[in-house]
């Protein structure tokens, strides 16, 4: 697997951060203000949430637990011995990422490299 030397310690690998989609809508509310300026606004600032999500969201896969980080600190552990299934939506336009736990589900947008979450989680992973 490639990862960049940034995101790969001897803690696990940090996938890297993927703009695409915040940047994908806020373009679509260019469009948006000529028909509805009130669904443009909702629709833009949507897409500025999820860019400064974007810069601040980073996942960690270590060898016994998928770790989020917000600036640089922990905010949630999710140990693969929990897990039961995971997938990502739309394989050709990677949009959602979805996994389940014993006791829980989540559902993540997709903002980092589709490519490096797939290839970590079919390392860590097993369950699908």
């Amino acid at each position: 697997m490639t990862t960049s030397t940034s995101s790969n310690n001897s803690t696990g690998i940090e996938l890297r951060p993927d703009y695409k989609i915040a940047l994908a809508i806020i373009a679509a509310t260019i469009p948006l203000v000529w028909l509805q300026i009130w669904v443009a606004l909702v629709v833009g600032l949507f897409g500025l949430f999820l860019l400064v999500q974007t810069a601040l969201i980073r996942l960690r896969f270590t060898a016994t637990a998928l770790e989020v980080y917000r600036s640089g600190t922990e905010i949630r552990r999710f140990p693969y011995t929990e897990w039961e299934e995971w997938q990502i939506f739309w394989q050709s336009v990677p949009i959602l990422f979805y996994f389940r736990e014993v006791n829980s589900i989540h559902f993540l947008p997709m903002l980092f490299d589709a490519q490096q979450l797939k290839s970590c989680l079919e390392q860590y992973c097993r369950p699908q």
